[in-house]
């Protein structure tokens, strides 16, 4: 178990045969931009990233954010091919009422459609649950983002509902969000039916550092 004020000071190296999550540090940034410069990753974001200055301020604010301890980013890489592909983020961390936000995510396109985003949200859910004994993970998406939302339910997350005229995205467009969680009494039966019987999580590992 992970006590809460040794969470932002701990680093989290998360994997299994595919995937790996390490905290997000500067080297990350010139590594990451070619992924970042798919558009069609943005399509339904709250934060559009069309430029490398867009990129660059995006990058730079989600160091910021985990520098005063509102995010925990992670770069993501994909053991297969040797190079990483892509992002994802804890936020919205609030350790005292044991919940956080996995979302922030954005992954390569050759690997959409793979089962490559399964590993990486068994990583996080498992940190949640079985590191730091969480009662609740929440994640949302735009109400236009049907394929998030299915890829959402196929890894067990339960829907609860939308947010309505919940945001405004950089472009100015006003955002119902469907929000999804998964809470610490139904885990072990996700885990079990959504990624233990997708052959992940015997060969996972954590190394953490203090």
């Amino acid at each position: 178990m992970i006590l809460p004020q040794d969470f932002f000071s701990s680093t989290f190296i998360l994997q299994t045969a595919w995937a790996r999550l390490e905290p997000l540090e500067p080297m990350h940034h010139d590594k990451l931009l070619p992924i970042a410069m798919h558009r069609m990753l943005w399509e339904f974001t709250s934060n559009k990233v069309y430029t490398a200055a867009d990129y660059a301020l995006y990058f730079n604010n989600a160091l910021q954010e985990k520098s005063t301890q509102r995010s925990y980013p992670f770069a993501i890489f994909d053991k297969q091919l040797n190079q990483y592909a892509g992002c994802t983020r804890l936020g919205n961390i609030d350790l005292k009422n044991k919940r956080l936000e996995i979302g922030w995510t954005w992954i390569a396109p050759y690997l959409h459609g793979t089962g490559f985003n399964r590993h990486c949200k068994y990583l996080l859910l498992q940190l949640a649950f079985e590191q730091l004994q969480l009662n609740r993970v929440e994640l949302k998406t735009s109400s236009k983002n049907i394929r998030s939302q299915k890829a959402m339910l196929n890894i067990g997350a339960v829907k609860e509902g939308v947010f309505r005229r919940h945001s405004i995205n950089d472009d100015g467009v006003v955002r119902d969000s469907v929000f999804f969680s998964f809470i610490k009494e139904e885990w072990q039966a996700t885990r079990q039916r959504y990624f233990t019987l997708k052959g992940i999580g015997d060969d996972t590992n954590e190394e953490r550092d203090h």
